[in-house]
């Protein structure tokens, strides 16, 4: 299985430019070096540059870039530190260090810098296109003066200027180094424009150009923050206990594991922790996408960020708030959002070359127009800067950054974390997914599922007081499930013995009874052979049996299994539907293995598999049918989860090791979240292609009207920016695609 590099690529294995190959390695997380504020780097385009830019330099060991926070942070040594920031600068961008501290900060409230430049280039912006209007009235109103003439150029300087200050800083930078980019075709085309006499227009395009830029960026800044902005909701404060025993309000930053915080109704959970007393519900949206509030008690698990329904209860920290699941999920995220999904990367390719080549073709209308068309040369340079703006790739590149980023965050919202474009692409190709029992189709957890008398000479109120004595009495996950299956009661046993491998005994009322399983039975010679085929009946269905039996007889027959969820059938249905083939790898034995399988509605199950078998098991599906999945817990299918072309973590909620293991991750145990990816990854491919087919359309229609008809500088820029915005937007409908299960 490929993994793309989930946290950034070193230069050595860079494949993310629009000249490279899309497959990478995963090598190990960036965790030193310095980060930079790059306010101007707005999308996949120009972190493109900067990549290609620092690529030269020998001595960096490592790039990590953040779009949704506009940093970089670099792993080199002094020499090629200095050397990648002059480069960058070089580039039009101005690289700003930042703390650790002010990244954390920009981290969980968003960066002030940030909102203060959009105050600044959105005054410059509305200016600059009061200028361009005055402009093109000097143009059409004013007398053919030179007072007049002079004063327009002027105008049109000015706003080109306001507007087009960060265009002209990347683009002279890229013609400096030789490159041919979105902003270098814009410099040349508005510049060539200004001094062949169409300065109005000159000025009004670059106006448009940025203004649409500036709408465009605050567009896909709302793709990549969706997550964040759901997720980001931990309070900054918590009530703690102190030593004293009262309670005073700390930072969260400050509070440390082990510390015991109180939540009230209404208030939301400020770190992950363990109920210590108080019983409460609590919608966990924000972390599983459970859209049911989840009943709390002492003993159970609760996350940061989610919401206290009812309650008061106080609970014991079990991770900083650093480390908690909120914080991994929001890391997990930004980690998928820095890969490049396969389609990306052939834009990106596509992109690469097409740019060069309009340029190329730009400069052929302008030198052989005159002589083959009989146009003049000012129409024949007109032309071909007219060209130059309707090439402009920007919808191209945009169109698949923007719909993955959009259907991470959609999966995310239903509590589904997909690490990398990559998966969310490759579900769509699934033909057979391999899953786990225990904890995946399962609920993971022994319960009493029947119990019957076998002699009717004692009550059925009498065996079972007896048997729930016993029960209550023993640790082991069995007779919990019987003793929690059972009414309980406060009869009194004394002589309680367990018998190792076999039950337990005690003695109730001067009665000597024994709870054990059929080989306890066998060796007290109190088996039948009525007994043995009850016994066999049970078995064959997946059942552990356990005997109550008094000196001269077995009184009771309590069977206790690992019963199958209650959405487990709709999502092997639903999986079904989907033409995907489910099959079932298990270590237990291959009777429980079907009877569940069978439960479920699964045609294929394989049982007594050690982990390596289910990764040979993995390997056979992927030969027979194809891209293969494989569901588990993450931990001991480690093997397989790595095998499959997709690997799937179920219930890795405050799970490192889950989280880990996959490439994608279901925070709530929901098997249905699978066929929904699915669903998810199918919509993403066609909202891709449809992307992809618009941008290429709109170019090719008016890159035609460019050179056979009339098409002017101003439907130019509409066309490159109409196109942009366009999908833009329909990426951003993958948003609201967040397909729900029956049920529910």
């Amino acid at each position: 299985m490929k993994h793309p590099n989930i946290e950034d690529n070193t230069l050595s294995t860079a494949a993310t430019d629009c000249c490279s190959s899309s497959t990478v390695t995963r090598p190990a997380p960036l965790n030193r070096g310095l980060t930079y504020h790059i306010p101007t780097m707005d999308c996949a385009g120009e972190e493109a540059e900067i990549r290609r830019a620092l690529e030269p330099i020998a001595g960096i060991r490592g790039l990590r870039f953040q779009l949704s926070q506009r940093t970089l942070t670099i792993d080199a040594d002094a020499d090629a530190l200095a050397a990648a920031l002059l480069v960058i600068a070089e580039a039009g961008f101005e690289p700003k260090l930042i703390s650790p501290s002010t990244a954390d900060a920009s981290h969980s409230t968003g960066d002030g810098h940030d909102h203060e430049l959009v105050r600044g280039t959105t005054q410059k912006l509305v200016a600059a296109l009061a200028l361009a209007i005055a402009a093109e009235g000097v143009g059409y109103f004013a007398p053919e003066t030179m007072a007049w003439k002079i004063a327009g150029f002027a105008v049109a300087a000015i706003a080109i200027w306001l507007a087009g200050f960060d265009v002209y800083k990347k683009g002279f930078g890229a013609l400096r180094r030789g490159k041919l980019n979105i902003n270098a075709l814009m410099t040349v085309a508005v510049t060539g424009a200004f001094f062949i006499g169409q300065w109005p227009e000159a000025a009004m395009v670059m106006a448009l150009y940025a203004i649409a830029e500036a709408i465009e960026a605050r567009a896909v800044d709302r793709a990549r923050n969706a997550i964040q902005g759901l997720l980001a909701m931990a309070p900054e404060q918590a009530s703690v206990r102190q030593s004293d025993g009262s309670w005073a309000t700390v930072a969260v930053a400050q509070i440390e594991v082990g510390s015991t915080l109180r939540v009230k109704p209404g208030e939301r959970v400020p770190m992950d922790g363990v109920v210590l007393t108080g019983q409460t519900s609590i919608n966990q949206a924000p972390v599983t996408g459970e859209s049911i509030p989840v009943d709390k008690s002492a003993g159970d698990q609760v996350f940061a960020g989610t919401i206290n329904e009812s309650g008061t209860f106080e609970f014991e920290v079990t991770a900083l708030a650093s480390n908690s699941t909120l914080a991994r999920i929001i890391h997990a995220v930004e980690q998928a959002q820095a890969t490049r999904a396969p389609t990306q990367g052939f834009v990106d390719r596509f992109a690469a070359v097409y740019t060069p080549a309009i340029f190329v073709i730009a400069v052929v209308v302008a030198l052989a127009g005159p002589w083959l068309l009989g146009w003049t040369w000012m129409q024949a340079i007109y032309k071909a800067l007219v060209l130059l703006v309707i090439a402009c790739p920007c919808a191209l590149i945009i169109s698949t950054p923007v719909t993955i980023v959009s259907g991470l965050a959609a999966a995310a919202r239903r509590g589904v974390l997909i690490k990398g474009g990559i998966y969310l692409e490759e579900a769509r190709k699934l033909k057979a997914i391999a899953l786990d029992k225990t904890g995946t189709i399962t609920e993971g957890k022994p319960r009493l599922v029947d119990w019957s008398l076998v002699d009717h000479s004692i009550s059925i109120e009498k065996a079972e007081s007896v048997a729930a004595a016993l029960a209550g009495h023993s640790d082991h996950p069995v007779s919990r499930a019987i003793a929690a299956g059972l009414k309980p009661n406060s009869a009194s046993v004394q002589n309680f013995t367990a018998l190792a491998g076999r039950g337990v005994q005690a003695e109730l009322d001067g009665t000597v009874y024994v709870l054990g399983n059929h080989r306890l039975i066998e060796e007290r010679d109190q088996c039948s052979a009525e007994l043995e085929a009850t016994l066999k009946q049970h078995e064959e269905s997946g059942r552990t049996v356990t005997l109550l039996a008094d000196p001269d007889r077995v009184v009771a027959l309590f069977a206790v299994a690992d019963t199958i969820k209650g959405s487990s059938r709709e999502a092997i249905a639903a999986l079904k539907s989907l033409g995907i083939t489910p099959v079932m790898l298990t270590g237990d034995n291959q009777a429980t293995a079907s009877s569940v399988a069978g439960e479920a509605g699964i045609d294929q199950a394989r049982g007594n598999l050690l982990p390596e078998d289910k990764l040979v098991a993995i390997q056979e599906l992927q030969k027979q049918y194809g891209l293969t999945a494989m569901t588990g817990d993450g931990i001991n299918d480690a093997p397989a989860l790595a095998q499959a072309d997709v690997g799937v973590a179920m219930g890795a909620a405050g799970t490192d090791t889950a989280m880990e293991a996959a490439d994608v991750v279901v925070m709530n145990d929901d098997l249905r979240r699978i066929a929904e990816t699915v669903k998810l990854s199918r919509s993403t491919h066609s909202i891709l292609w449809q992307n992809i087919s618009l941008a290429l359309g709109i170019k090719a229609v008016f890159l035609v009207l460019a050179v056979f008809g009339n098409a002017s500088m101003w439907m130019a820029v509409f066309a490159d920016m109409g196109a942009s915005l366009l999908v833009v937007a329909n990426g951003l409908r993958l948003l609201g695609k967040v397909p729900k299960s029956q049920g529910e």
